[in-house]
Formats: C-alpha cells, structure tokens, sequence
C-alpha cells in the first residue's frame, strides 16, 4: 500500500483526512439527502467545518473514520471505519469497535459501501482484533439496514426515540460469517 493509506480496496482506499477535502466534506454535510439519516437537517458550512477540524488530529490507534478516496477518480466520496465504541459513561469498550460509513449520493448504489464494510469487518477483527463490532442506523434508512445485515451483522435492539429510531446491530467475532469479497 502506498504510504499514509490504512486501507484498500478494488475501488476505494482510505486515509488520515486532509485539509484538501474540507470542500467535498463540506458539501457532503450541506446535502439534505446525505443528511436525511445521519442527523436531520444539513449542516453550516462552519459547523461542518468545526467538526471536519475536530477530525485532522492524528490516529494512534488505528480505530478512525477515514477519509474515502474513489480510486477511478482520485475523489474523496465520504468517510468510513471503524471508531471506538464507548460506554454509557463515555469510556470506550476493550475489545469493541464502531462501524460507519457515510458517501456522498453521487456514489450511492455502486456496491461502495458493502466493499468498504467487508474490508473494514475484516481489518476490525484480523488486524485490530476486537471481539465485537456495532453499528447504529436510523430506522427509516432501508438502504443501510440491506448493507449492514448483508455484511453479516444481526439485529440487536431496536431504540425507539421522537422523532429518530435506532436499529443497534452487532457483528461478533465468534459468529462472523460474511467471508466473501465484493
């Protein structure tokens, strides 16, 4: 792999963020479509900017939303990974891990996102080794729910809320099955 990238794929490959895509994620963050499921309503440029600042600092551990690049274009589409999953009092669970994945629309229905989950499904459990990995999809949102549970991961709870539910999903170690590559 080529130096600063974490990971790759046929398509994507994804790296520590940089300050060249604050206008791509900028506009992703403005997009009411992008943001329909992951938060409401869109976001100011300078609250999108606040929160893309907050994620330059550096990764030590490896557990991170990543930028994604799309290889045929040398583009940043969005970001994925796998991030620490915490606890009720804000500590982060050994052995755990959070998965997201957010592209922009332009790369919807592409396959993009079940080929960044299977390479990051299997980074979380081969090379970081956690024992579990969760995820959390608004229950409205039928388009990640497909990819999630494609991706092997089994519904957990549900979380009812006004005016958002929550689908909790979990992929554990032990009874991972999804060994296919996109």
């Amino acid at each position: 792999m080529s130096e600063g990238i974490i990971l790759e794929t046929q398509r994507l490959y994804f790296r520590q963020h940089i300050l060249a895509d604050l206008d791509a994620f900028c506009a992703m963050e403005a997009d009411p479509d992008f943001r329909r499921y992951v938060g409401g309503a869109p976001r100011p440029r300078d609250q999108a900017e606040q929160r893309f600042m907050n994620g330059l600092k550096p990764v030590t551990d490896n557990l991170s939303m990543w930028a994604t690049i799309y290889k045929p274009e040398s583009k940043y589409i969005g970001r994925c990974g796998i991030y620490p999953h915490f606890n009720a009092n804000g500590q982060p669970i050994a052995g755990e891990g959070a998965f997201g994945v957010y592209l922009d629309k332009a790369y919807w229905n592409m396959g993009l996102a079940t080929e960044a989950g299977t390479a990051f499904i299997d980074f979380g459990f081969d090379q970081l080794k956690l024992e579990r990995i969760v995820t959390a999809i608004d229950a409205r949102n039928d388009a990640s729910v497909h990819v999630i549970e494609k991706l092997g991961f089994k519904l957990d709870r549900t979380e009812k809320g006004d005016p958002r539910s929550f689908y909790h999903y979990v992929l554990a170690r032990k009874s991972r099955n999804f060994t296919s590559k996109p």
